[in-house]
């Protein structure tokens, strides 16, 4: 999948792993790298595994329309659909017509 980000300081960061560590510590710029390479090697959003360690999930409330990956506990790497796929039947999203995202943030939402 295509990568982007919604600002230019998280790609900066997210580009360069002395940049992710400095920001982020060892153990979870290590994270944040090897969910981004499962990002970014698989072709649509559907091929991203939902079960642990990655656990793709569909938010909802105020972060309706997001997604999040798992990165170590509590934190969450966030992203949404960078293009407009098809709904499915009751409206959940065709994560198959996914092919680029745009990385929010990193956070603990709980």
């Amino acid at each position: 999948m295509e990568i982007t980000f919604r600002t230019k300081k998280l790609a900066q960061t997210f580009n360069f792993a002395s940049a992710l560590r400095k920001d982020y510590g060892d153990r979870m710029a290590c994270t944040i790298m090897t969910r981004l390479a499962v990002l970014r090697e698989a072709s649509t959003l559907s091929m991203v595994p939902t079960l642990p360690p990655n656990r793709r999930h569909q938010l909802h409330g105020n972060r309706a329309g997001q997604y999040a990956v798992d990165l170590t506990h509590p934190y969450r790497l966030i992203f949404e659909p960078a293009d407009t796929p098809a709904r499915k039947a009751g409206g959940e999203m065709n994560t198959d017509e996914v092919t680029a995202i745009t990385i929010i943030e990193v956070i603990d939402y709980h």
